[in-house]
């Protein structure tokens, strides 16, 4: 049984979908249960159905499993529409963690089911997991694994994190040292820096960027747990990242350095203070994101002593196939090149609207 309000207490399992008012006020109990023990990436946390709400306009809801008055699991999933892509359901987006949490295998199954169902009728065109593992279900047909997390297990002190790193690494880190450059922390006050390098860099990577209100919508939600890093060289921004810290884990989901500063290692500076800052708060864990193997981001991942751990997203396809909205689809390298040739400015107003409906 599927439910769009808060249904009476039950002995039985119930599997709940909560949608509009009813969700936002059952963030807060939500996240206690997925927070309730060991290492949980922010990126996990319920409360991003309404980032995504207000940052990128998708729809949220929430599926819940509830035994005797009991959680024993939930999937937060986003409505992605767009008239020119269609619509998707998806756990969730922008995010590489998504995909049910469980108790146990029953809880899980049920969750999988109830939201085939909610994507039949929603009339999409997929259903999009972002699971770690594989979950058997009849209904998820489709999966792919090209791509893996990147993960470095962090030592209790900086001075160890450094003397675990590379020598190479460590020689580049020095040269960044030595350069003109200061490093800040902040939130919305550095968001208009962030921004400026981030787009730039989307830009140049042929990607549409995200609107800066997802972002401002992000630092508003978790503060304390989301901040921003800017590099600079004399008064200008030339680098930035987006740390998300959980329990346990950090996360680095958006960091980018302009190109013309790559040489002077200004990149592998800031990816120090990165590290050093997940340690300074007693993470065990940072996560530099998903790569394809042996792809560039995977090596420079890599060198810092990363390790890759699985990334397995699986679909219940109901149109086409779920590699057609991937960047790497052969059909869209024409506009990539094309995107890279407009101006940062354009980029900035197009790309936003384009994005938010790319799952």
């Amino acid at each position: 049984m599927i439910t769009e309000r808060a249904a009476p207490l039950l002995s039985t399992t119930d599997v709940r979908l909560h949608a509009g008012p009813d969700l936002l006020g059952q963030l807060s109990r939500l996240a206690a249960y997925v927070t309730r023990s060991g290492k949980v990436p922010l990126s996990r946390h319920p409360a991003w159905l309404t980032v995504l709400e207000r940052g990128l306009r998708h729809v949220p809801y929430c599926l819940e499993v509830v035994t005797a008055n009991q959680t024993r699991g939930l999937l937060p999933l986003a409505f992605v529409r767009s008239w020119l892509f269609g619509r998707f359901l998806v756990s969730l987006p922008y995010l590489n963690y998504g995909g049910v949490v469980a108790d146990d295998d029953a809880s899980a199954a049920q969750l999988v089911t109830a939201a085939a169902a909610l994507a039949d009728r929603l009339d999409v065109r997929f259903l999009e997991l972002r699971n770690e593992l594989p979950f058997p279900h009849a209904l998820l047909g489709q999966a792919t694994s090209a791509k893996v997390h990147m993960r470095l297990d962090l030592p209790d002190t900086a001075d160890r994190l450094w003397k675990q790193i590379p020598a190479k690494v460590r020689s580049q880190v020095r040269k960044g040292q030595k350069g003109d450059f200061t490093v800040a922390w902040g939130g919305l006050d550095q968001l208009p820096e962030f921004y400026e390098v981030f787009s730039q860099n989307m830009r140049d990577l042929g990607t549409p960027v995200y609107g800066q209100g997802l972002f401002r919508n992000l630092l508003e939600q978790f503060p304390g747990r989301a901040e921003l890093c800017i590099v600079r060289a004399s008064s200008r921004a030339i680098g930035g990242a987006l740390l998300l810290h959980g329990w346990g884990v950090t996360e680095v989901p958006s960091a980018s350095t302009l190109r013309s500063f790559l040489p002077s290692c200004a990149n592998m500076l800031m990816y120090w203070h990165l590290l050093a800052r997940a340690v300074d708060r007693q993470q065990a864990t940072f996560d530099f994101g998903r790569s394809s193997q042996d792809s560039s981001t995977y090596r420079f991942k890599k060198q810092w002593g990363a390790c890759p751990h699985p990334a397995v997203w699986q679909y219940y396809l109901r149109q086409g196939g779920a590699g057609e909205m991937r960047p790497d689809n052969p059909k869209y390298q024409r506009l990539i090149r094309m995107w890279q040739r407009l101006p940062v400015s354009l980029t900035r107003w197009i790309g936003p609207r384009i994005v938010r409906g790319i799952p």
